[in-house]
């Protein structure tokens, strides 16, 4: 009786409910994917070409992405207006673009976006209308993407939730890891630096600057320029 009570009490649980660190996974996993896919579909809107714009070297994943729209539930959720959301929202994802571009380039020795030649840019890593769109952006996902999207993560069983969670956690920290430590090495690699350990070594065969390229075609090594 008590084992058929216990599975029964684990059927009734909710899978990522509220604001758990599940749901908070799954919103990032969520922001991840659409924004790669977001960026794929502009660029091929734009340029009529179908470019890679995930940033991990397996899988539709662009963690910026993902972080962006994390902090836009956290932060924007309780907010009910959307004037002042989507002020709120330009500061912060104007100052969290600003950021990004600065940790790429100071760790990396890459830049992925410049916006030097647009107007009221700042430092050429962010512009005040791009600002306003990100917290437009930001806006529309939370009053409009979230609650449809949380409903729909709270209806995966709750094992299987778990046990998927888990999995993608191990694997896209491993993928970001041999991504970011890829691209810093290709950073020492254009300075000059031989490498210091087999794992160096490894990358520099395995991942050379013409691989890097072809898989992030958008990034741009800038070693040696001054950086604003």
């Amino acid at each position: 009786m008590e084992t058929t009570y216990a599975s029964s009490r684990t059927r009734d649980r909710v899978f990522a409910e509220g604001l758990s660190f599940y749901k908070k996974w799954w919103i990032f996993i969520a922001g991840s994917v659409i924004g790669t896919w977001y960026e794929e579909v502009i660029t091929f809107v734009t340029k009529g070409v179908w470019e890679n714009r995930s940033a991990v070297i397996v899988g539709p994943f662009n963690p910026l992405y993902g972080v962006g729209f994390l902090l836009a539930v956290v932060l924007l959720h309780r907010i009910k207006s959307w004037w002042v959301s989507i002020l709120i929202g330009a500061v912060v994802f104007g100052g969290f673009e600003y950021a990004a571009s600065w940790a790429q380039q100071f760790f990396t020795g890459s830049v992925s976006w410049d916006y030097r030649n647009l107007w009221f840019n700042i430092h050429g890593r962010t512009t005040v209308h791009y600002a306003l769109f990100w917290g437009l952006f930001a806006t529309f996902m939370v009053k409009i993407v979230f609650q449809p999207l949380s409903s729909v993560i709270e209806k995966i069983p709750y094992h299987t939730g778990r046990f998927i969670t888990q999995t993608l956690i191990i694997f896209l920290a491993a993928n970001m890891l041999i991504t970011y430590t890829m691209l810093i090495r290709q950073g020492l690699r254009a300075q000059g630096h031989e490498p210091l350990t087999p794992i160096g070594v490894l990358y520099d065969q395995h991942f050379t600057d013409e691989w890097i390229q072809d898989h992030f075609p958008n990034m741009n090594l800038i070693v040696g320029e001054e950086g604003e």
